[in-house]
């Protein structure tokens, strides 16, 4: 017994030790407060080269070998898109871009191509959106000849038949008959027409009659219009060798005629500022979504790397000023967001929003609105800029994790006519970013006194009945009944 007692003791007095070490350890290795804390410079990206190559028939090809896994991908960009629809014939750039797939082509049929792609664990997808068409294929090395063939077939010789265009025609109109049956798209898809003008390039959508006035016809001249070797970009990524894969193209697109370039003008966005208050009435419906703003700007801006911190500080993540204060201090929203939108070739959106219960409506706008003023009256705090950068910065090396990106943002920069260093460029000029450059953008392009205002909601249930922020205008989103 005394044996076991001095036993049990000397495990007691061990453990104690155990503790007072472990405790006096934890007081000398106190963590540092996330403040104090030091980082080494990043290291320089390493971007692999890629080689640019214009074929005889006017197509450009971007080439960047990776010999890590035997795949092939090839990604075609067409200078086409919906901006050049006519007005009574919205969605065909859209329909053609999926029936060049699912009508199949001349020689063969949607569904035998599905089969042969089947048999080799490949994969070919169209489409043609706002302003550019696309094509993808991904297929083994030892494939790469039969996946190049199928892609030329569909790009060159589509069919267009009439059971696939009645399909796809179908699955618009039942997009139309949904389209308001989520709030959030309501507010996004009305907001855009407000800027950009409802009958606009860049907010009009299909109905009914724009799709019911579609023929095969229609598909046919678009393609024929917009589709050839010299109105294509050919990027192609993966296990090849780039001598042989430029011979294989060569040899797959031969005999393509090439198109007219003289293609319209890009349709010119046209805003004046103003102050508007707008509501779409959702009876259905016990919370708000909320967006507030005006047109934004273009990434040929000099001012777009101050507006990427800009942007990041009002309303960009959990650490941004809208988050930190309408959500979580002000407890007024569920989810809250902004963005100071720069597109390529037309001007972007500055929007900031929330979704919030229909009981704090307008108490959300005004809280919203005075971050936006905030932005425009002093300067950020240091702290807030060196967040903004390491944000940005720390990220920086995810436009590089794929071979996919990095070719298909070269493709990007050539589409829109930007510099083939625009990235290195941005990311350089971040950094110079001074808190001065950050509150003169946000003098210069915030206008927190000529929003627009738009709520999707109950009104009856506003905190305040809208007409306190200015004179009301009701959007009706009805949609028009297809004539018979």
């Amino acid at each position: 017994m005394r044996a076991y007692k001095s036993s049990a003791g000397r495990i007691v007095i061990f453990g104690i030790l155990v503790l007072c070490f472990a405790v006096t350890s934890c007081t000398q290795n106190s963590p540092l407060h996330y403040k104090e804390l030091k980082y080494s410079k990043l290291g320089d990206i390493q971007i692999p080269e890629v080689q640019q190559v214009t074929l005889a028939n006017g197509m450009q090809l971007f080439l960047l070998e990776d010999h890590e896994l035997p795949l092939i991908s090839v990604s075609a960009r067409i200078r086409a898109g919906s901006i050049y629809e006519p007005p009574d014939k919205i969605g065909l750039a859209a329909i053609t871009g999926t029936v060049m797939r699912t009508g199949g082509t001349v020689s063969r049929t949607g569904d035998e191509i599905d089969e042969q792609l089947e048999s080799i664990a490949a994969s070919v997808e169209t489409g043609i959106g706002l302003n550019s068409g696309s094509a993808f294929v991904s297929v083994l090395e030892k494939d790469i000849d039969v996946g190049l063939a199928i892609l030329a077939d569909v790009l060159m010789n589509p069919a267009f038949r009439e059971d696939k265009i009645m399909l796809a025609m179908i699955q618009h109109r039942s997009s139309i008959a949904r389209r308001n049956d989520n709030v959030g798209s309501i507010a996004a898809r009305e907001f855009e027409k407000l800027i950009y003008g409802p009958d606009s390039v860049y907010a009009r959508h299909t109905e009914y009659a724009t799709i019911g006035s579609i023929s095969r016809d229609d598909l046919v001249a678009f393609h024929k219009k917009f589709f050839g070797p010299n109105n294509m970009m050919l990027g192609i990524w993966g296990d090849f060798d780039t001598d042989i894969i430029i011979r294989k193209i060569e040899k797959a697109f031969e005999g393509w005629g090439k198109v007219d370039m003289e293609l319209p003008n890009i349709p010119p966005v046209k805003y004046e500022f103003s102050q508007t208050v707008n509501v779409i009435r959702k009876d259905d419906v016990n919370q708000s979504n909320i967006y507030l703003g005006h047109i934004g700007g273009l990434r040929s801006n000099p001012d777009y790397f101050a507006l990427i911190l800009m942007n990041r500080i009002l309303g960009s993540g959990f650490t941004s000023r809208l988050f930190k204060n309408v959500r979580s201090r002000e407890g007024l929203a569920y989810s809250v967001f902004g963005i100071y939108s720069a597109n390529y070739d037309f001007p972007g959106l500055f929007y900031v929003g929330c979704q919030t219960k229909s009981e704090a409506t307008v108490k959300a706008i005004r809280a919203m609105t005075e971050e936006v003023r905030k932005m425009t009256e002093s300067e950020v705090t240091d702290e807030e800029l060196a967040l903004a950068k390491d944000s940005y910065l720390n990220s920086f090396v995810f436009n590089f994790d794929t071979k996919g990106e990095i070719v298909g943002r070269l493709m990007t920069y050539v589409y829109y006519d930007y510099p083939l260093d625009f990235l290195q460029k941005t990311k350089d000029n971040v950094e110079k970013v001074t808190k001065k450059d950050i509150l003169r953008v946000a003098k210069k392009y915030l206008r927190p006194d000529e929003i627009q205002i738009l709520a999707v909601g109950r009104p009856r249930d506003f905190d305040e009945p809208l007409s306190v922020l200015g004179s009301v205008r009701e959007i009706d989103i009805t949609i028009p009944v297809p004539k018979q």
